[in-house]
């Protein structure tokens, strides 16, 4: 079954969904030479402490059609958690949308919220995001707007309760979460952590109207999220999301799905952790401490669990985007197992993941899927050999192709492909500014990237154009960049350090950086080699109610 007639099938498709999605443009993207920007949406410019799907997407959407770039790639866009630093790799759920991204503006003019309310007596920051701050101005803007909701006046709602099967667990966790101070749903009563039926039903009856909230929640997000990507594809811009391979141990989806996690069955503890060894980032490792899937189970309705469980994943994904890239891809051939007492990442196990055939599956049930391989760090043969299998690009970061060996394979004349998505860094990397002016480089080191970037050593422009310019003349057939890397900004941009727990995740752009000059002078570079965004047919696309 292909992917639009499953989404039809389960009613994803609607009167105000582009009949097309989720096949254009996403599917023709890695197809033709094009170009991007890598910029979370909680990074953009807005007047409430926070970027959203709404006027703030919209403005970031036309910023990226004046520089002639086909794609926005996002980190992931689920709701966070203050105990992990609001990482979007830490989400509370793997389908729902976070409320710190709803639009206040298109809240006001759905009639929800007077003009007066948005006005807040908060001062926000335009460079960083308060994370406490703006989640206490956003949920009073929410709670607001749900006194005032209707149902009956705003179209889609029933049909959004009844088509969206994940809703109402993400909404009972919610709850209870709330209920019991933010404890995580291994702390609570057995019986509601163990899901009970009857204790479950006997929650959600006394507590209907807080679920009802965050049912209200979630349809104002994707409501949202549909109008925006109606207006980028109507603008031939690709949205790419990002899709991390595992999951927050406190989270809806191993609250509600245990039977697929690796889980100690008493204690309802974690047997075992995700995580990577001593790599680049970090001479201990990385221990995440997600639980991990119970892939090493021979149960068949265990397989069956996960295998329906990922398809349903998938499938709600790419009703929000065109393409997603799979966070620590290898995990899916092999992962670092850590046993959860231990502290660090430094001991741990390879464990053979579920492989091509859990890929062919998934295939058969939602057909061609345009997927980015995230294939850094520690990369054996045999993770490149699935790769390649399935067929999905890899990616290239010009950051590690100056080691001085020539047959570095981040270097672009050593790409054997254009099926590969080549970035200057990415959003766990220092800017190209701050790595090029880091103690990391010498000055011969320096030199040399200039003359491979085929710029003269003492050039006047910055490095970071120096860069653009190589991944833009590659034979990749996508290039991204991040903001930070468009602007020349240096480290204290940052969006995230690994292995770092506190302050990461909060750079914001301010409105005055994405100038007229910036997008004109992107447009060029992007023209000239032939990089530029491809506009559907006027009559392939349909816009929203709104």
């Amino acid at each position: 079954m292909g992917l639009s007639v499953f989404l039809t099938s389960i009613g994803w498709f609607t009167s105000s969904t582009p009949s097309f999605f989720p096949l254009f443009p996403g599917y023709l993207m890695l197809q033709q030479r094009s170009s991007g920007i890598l910029a979370h949406i909680s990074s953009l410019p807005s007047a409430h402490g926070i970027g959203d799907i709404g006027i703030s997407s919209r403005i970031f959407l036309d910023f990226l059609a004046d520089a002639d770039q086909g794609c926005w790639q996002f980190l992931p866009t689920g709701p966070t958690h203050p105990l992990f630093d609001h990482s979007p790799y830490m989400s509370l759920s793997a389908f729902a949308g976070s409320a710190l991204l709803i639009s206040p503006e298109l809240l006001h003019a759905d009639g929800l919220l007077s003009r007066e309310e948005l006005t807040s007596s908060a001062v926000f920051s335009p460079y960083t995001t308060e994370f406490k701050k703006v989640t206490t101005y956003k949920q009073r803007l929410l709670e607001t707007a749900f006194r005032r909701f209707d149902p009956a006046l705003l179209a889609g709602y029933q049909q959004f309760l009844a088509e969206t099967d994940w809703l109402e667990d993400y909404a009972l966790f919610m709850t209870l979460k709330g209920l019991h101070q933010g404890k995580g749903w291994f702390d609570w009563p057995r019986k509601l952590a163990t899901r009970e039926p009857g204790e479950l039903a006997l929650f959600a009856a006394a507590h209907q109207q807080q679920v009802d909230y965050y049912r209200f929640e979630q349809f104002v997000f994707f409501r949202q999220w549909q109008e925006m990507r109606a207006y980028a594809t109507k603008l031939g811009i690709a949205l790419f999301g990002d899709l991390p391979i595992y999951v927050g141990y406190d989270s809806a989806d191993v609250w509600a799905h245990q039977e697929i996690f690796a889980l100690d069955r008493k204690s309802l503890r974690p047997l075992q952790v995700s995580g990577v060894p001593p790599d680049y980032f970090s001479k201990t490792g990385q221990r995440w401490g997600n639980p991990l899937y119970d892939w090493q189970n021979s149960s068949p309705k265990v397989q069956s669990g996960l295998l329906d469980w990922w398809c349903r994943r998938l499938a709600h994904l790419f009703t929000m985007v065109d393409i997603a890239r799979i966070d620590h891809f290898r995990g899916f051939e092999s992962y670092w197992a850590i046993p959860e007492e231990n502290s660090t990442a430094l001991l741990g196990e390879w464990l053979p993941g579920p492989g091509k055939r859990f890929f062919a599956a998934i295939g058969e049930r939602l057909g061609q899927l345009n997927i980015v391989a995230e294939d850094l760090g520690i990369i054996t043969p045999e993770v490149e050999k699935l790769r390649d299998e399935l067929h999905f690009p890899g990616m290239k970061i010009l950051q590690f192709a100056f080691d001085g060996n020539s047959e570095n394979s981040y270097l672009p004349y050593n790409y054997p492909t254009p099926n590969c998505v080549v970035y200057t860094g990415t959003h766990d990397n220092d800017t190209t500014v701050g790595w090029f002016l880091s103690d990391r480089l010498d000055d011969r080191e320096r030199a040399r990237i200039r003359k491979l970037a085929n710029r003269q050593p003492t050039a006047a422009h910055g490095v970071h154009q120096d860069l653009i310019y190589l991944a833009q003349s590659s034979i990749s057939a996508l290039c991204i960049f991040p903001l930070q890397d468009i602007l020349g900004f240096g480290n204290d941009c940052k969006m995230n350090s690994p292995g770092v727990a506190e302050g990461n995740w909060r750079w914001r752009c301010a409105a005055e950086f994405l100038s007229n000059e910036i997008s004109r002078e992107l447009a060029e570079s992007t023209r000239l080699f032939g990089r530029g965004r491809q506009l559907p047919p006027a009559e392939s696309y349909q816009e929203t109610d709104k």
